[in-house]
């Protein structure tokens, strides 16, 4: 059956249907994050204007247009303020320190009302920057009017439309269906072709501060990439636990995740985490046939540190290890960066994928596909690489900009 991420993708691989709970829980994820009723902070207009300046930001002209002619619908006089916040915040990424883009104020687009442009100032931050995300712009959120519950939602939205772009555009280069350059060589906006943009000039303190409301807990930052268990905490007030329904239990998947403060805090939205949850599990850990999980764990480290989340590097290295791969190999990686040699064709072959489609406008292409073939791997273990790779471009968003590390003390 057709779903969402096919048509953005323009083609159907049958190679999809071997992870079918990530296949429909993506869709469930759709449908928890823009068609529900009870996001009343985050009004359906600005849901899809949203989703469409991402698109058109990263330079996937299918998405724009398909979450345009969903805008469309609600508010029309929207559509071409979202193109011209486009043309404003088009860049490259990940990248830190600066480069705010800012869509509100004087010098900001035309028609965006304060709320909406502080949600594409949040966007383009997690889209190009998520590592530059502190309680700040939680502050500017709450400032603009949003509730610690539309904040976790809007995060969820962002993150999620990181990980469908991605997977489709993978889905459309494994089929064959794009070029060698990617989605952003391909089209643009206006489905012309253009050159990958260079990265948008901001500035380098937006200006925005903490509110009453925005958690500063104290932590003690991780230093560098650590081979060890990292602690978390948020910016954000997790729901408290006396206030959990039988669907946030539910939500949850594993009762015991009630202690966290990172599943209290995203069960804010309890439809969007169970259907998350429901997806990461199939991605990760549905062994019939595909990709080994070693190398899914080393897809998820190579996105983490890329996109410069420690947390989500120090789970995902150690899962590697685990189930069996090269402790000290995977040690290089968090040492030296993504660019170190990982000792194999496979493991390299992986690493170049994951790299390609954490990078904003998306580079992965044939030369990705065929050095993944060429390494052994078949259709429904390359879907696993694109898969895990893109799950955790949903992942790390959330980690770095909904809070932040914590070294426990018996690390420090």
């Amino acid at each position: 059956m057709t779903n969402i991420i096919d048509v953005l993708a323009g083609v159907t691989l049958p190679e999809r249907s071997a992870r079918p709970d990530a296949v429909a829980n993506a869709e469930r994820s759709f449908e928890a994050l823009f068609e529900s009723s009870l996001l009343i902070d985050v009004p359906v207009n600005h849901r899809y204007a949203t989703a469409a300046f991402i698109a058109g930001i990263s330079g996937d002209a299918c998405a724009f247009d398909f979450y345009a002619d969903l805008l469309s619908d609600e508010d029309e006089a929207l559509v071409d303020v979202v193109a011209s916040a486009v043309e404003v915040g088009r860049s490259t990424g990940p990248y830190s320190g600066g480069d705010f883009v800012l869509f509100g104020g004087a010098e900001g687009v035309d028609g965006l009302d304060a709320k909406l442009a502080a949600a594409f100032d949040f966007a383009h931050l997690l889209t190009f920057h998520p590592k530059d995300a502190s309680p700040a712009a939680i502050g500017h959120l709450q400032e603009a009017g949003y509730t610690e519950t539309g904040i976790v939602s809007l995060s969820q939205l962002i993150s999620f439309v990181a990980f469908q772009l991605r997977v489709a555009h993978g889905v459309r280069v494994l089929a064959g269906v794009s070029g060698d350059a990617g989605v952003s060589g391909d089209a643009g906006v206006s489905g012309a072709s253009v050159e990958a943009p260079a990265r948008a000039v901001g500035v380098a303190d937006p200006g925005w501060a903490p509110t009453s409301a925005t958690l500063q807990p104290e932590v003690v930052a991780p230093t560098g990439f650590v081979n060890h268990s990292l602690g978390w905490k948020p910016w954000v007030a997790p729901l408290p636990k006396e206030q959990f329904t039988e669907e946030h239990i539910d939500a949850l998947i594993k009762p015991e995740r009630i202690d966290m403060e990172y599943f209290r805090l995203l069960a804010r939205d309890p439809a969007a985490l169970k259907a998350r949850t429901l997806t990461d599990l199939d991605i990760f850990y549905n062994t019939e046939g595909g990709l080994a999980r070693a190398e899914r764990e080393l897809a998820a480290t190579v996105a983490s540190r890329l996109n410069g989340c420690e947390y989500c590097a120090s789970v995902h290295q150690a899962r590697a290890k685990e189930e069996g791969g090269d402790a000290e190999i995977i040690d290089r990686l968090l040492a030296e960066g993504v660019e170190t040699d990982l000792g194999s064709p496979l493991w390299n072959a992986i690493r170049d994928a994951a790299v390609a489609l954490t990078r904003t406008p998306f580079a992965f292409g044939k030369a990705e596909v065929e050095a993944l073939r060429a390494a052994g791997l078949d259709d429904v273990a390359i879907i696993d690489v694109i898969n895990a790779s893109a799950f955790f471009n949903w992942a790390n968003r959330l980690m770095l900009t909904l809070g932040a590390p914590d070294v426990p003390k018996r690390f420090r």
